[in-house]
């Protein structure tokens, strides 16, 4: 059911984690739209949510009796939280449960893929649904390609769209990489799925992307 954020992964009862670090780029005053969405997935199914930043977590982890059933974290750091995680804890991210819930998941995630195969003068599009005013250590803009940089080699080449600039023609990209798409509709993010298959250039999203260059996409919860 793509309408059920959060899917098979938890049930009534279940106690989540969610980590939702409060830095430079989380707007001032609210909380971003998949963590919304996410938080009332969660209240909607009876589960027992707790939120917390990245520094909060050990703590709260030592809080509880049982370990939680599942955390949900920013894909940023994705790392770091699954050096925390407890065993038997599954592990996701709001932007690998926005890939589900708006896109084709089986597709973002053979997409990964590529980035172990990737030439080192490969050419990446980076596209973000909304075209935002670029905050300090934007993702999209700044901490995704110095990533992509440091794991793959500086002779990448890395092209970054916003809104509706989206090229009709993809092939001239080794892979595409978007994002959540939290102010998209499912319709939209899938007509430009479609359109990468069409022209076989392989789509992946922010948070499996993040996943597979960090060596966890094996221990995400999908």
């Amino acid at each position: 059911n793509i309408e059920d954020i959060t899917h098979s992964l938890v049930k009534a009862g279940d106690t989540v984690v969610l980590v939702m670090p409060q830095d430079a780029q989380a707007p001032k005053g609210r909380l971003i739209q998949p963590q919304v969405q996410t938080l009332r997935n969660l209240l909607d199914k009876h589960c027992i949510p707790m939120c917390c930043a990245l520094e909060e977590l050990p703590q709260l982890l030592a809080s509880l009796v049982a370990p939680p059933r599942l955390i949900i974290t920013d894909s940023q750091v994705f790392a770091q939280v699954e050096k925390l995680t407890p065993a038997g804890t599954r592990l996701t991210s709001f932007s690998v449960l926005m890939a589900r819930h708006k896109g084709d998941i089986d597709a973002f995630a053979d997409g990964a893929k590529t980035l172990s195969a990737m030439p080192a003068n490969g050419r990446i599009l980076i596209a973000e649904a909304c075209s935002h005013i670029p905050q300090n250590e934007d993702i999209g803009r700044v901490k995704l390609p110095r990533l992509l940089r440091k794991k793959l080699g500086e002779d990448l080449r890395i092209d970054i769209v916003s809104g509706n600039d989206f090229p009709e023609d993809l092939s001239g990209y080794d892979l595409i990489i978007h994002c959540g798409a939290c102010m998209f509709n499912r319709r939209a993010v899938m007509s430009r799925v479609r359109q990468a298959k069409a022209q076989g250039v392989p789509i992946t999203n922010y948070g499996i992307a993040i996943a597979a260059l960090t060596g966890i996409l094996d221990k995400v919860a999908m």
